[in-house]
């Protein structure tokens, strides 16, 4: 029984490797140029850029002075050097700042509002399907109104590396890999048991052209 029990464990371990190399790998060129036509029908923009450098330089350009801006939390954007750049230049209005001055006892309705609303919202996602859906995974959900509609202009950046070929297996990217590695973040980053899908937000079109920018960086960013 007991060797049964190590093959077995080693058959999930093997599994698990499986799934996450799978969901690591850039997307071909063919998926991307396929990703990038369903989303701009979708009324999506969407920019290709080579490396995170690039990447910076172009959503930094994308953002005016003085900007009221609202860096959600995302992997992505740390590894990229945007957060550091919103919360520290001194050249932007970041509202996570205003949200920690605020904060205290517990959410207020003037916190939430501020966290949805700001001029600027800076995030990531989950999951891009070659046929032009976005989606979005939160356990709190404090980062999706944002996204779907109460911030006026919404930047989001992805790696190729979230590239997948529909919704089935945009969510296995989402249980199988993205939430196993929030899960690890979130235990390390406050204390907690592991993350959780709670809230899931498609964006299947946006109908104010212009509002949501989509960055797609042809390097492995986040998960």
């Amino acid at each position: 029984m007991y060797i049964i029990f190590i093959v077995l464990k080693i058959c999930t371990i093997f599994e698990v490797v499986k799934l996450t190399s799978k969901f690591e790998k850039l997307a071909k060129q063919e998926d991307i140029i396929k990703a990038k036509e369903s989303l701009e029908e979708s009324g999506i923009r969407v920019i290709v850029v080579e490396d995170k450098n690039e990447a910076k330089e172009k959503i930094l350009s994308q953002i005016p002075k003085d900007s009221e801006v609202m860096n959600m939390t995302s992997v992505t954007l740390t590894e990229i050097g945007i957060e550091d750049e919103i919360l520290n230049s001194g050249k932007y209005k970041p509202v996570r700042k205003e949200l920690e001055r605020l904060g205290g006892v517990g959410v207020t309705k003037k916190m939430r509002a501020l966290g949805a609303s700001a001029e600027i919202t800076l995030g990531s996602v989950q999951a891009i399907t070659t046929d032009g859906k976005i989606l979005i995974a939160s356990n709190t959900g404090s980062q999706l109104p944002a996204h779907a509609y109460a911030s006026p202009k919404v930047i989001l950046v992805a790696g190729t590396n979230k590239i997948v070929k529909d919704f089935d297996e945009g969510m296995e990217r989402i249980h199988e890999h993205s939430l196993p590695l929030e899960s690890e973040r979130a235990r390390k980053a406050y204390g907690v048991s592991g993350s959780h899908v709670s809230k899931l937000l498609m964006i299947d079109k946006e109908v104010k052209l212009g509002r949501i920018t989509l960055f797609l960086v042809k390097e492995k960013l986040g998960y």
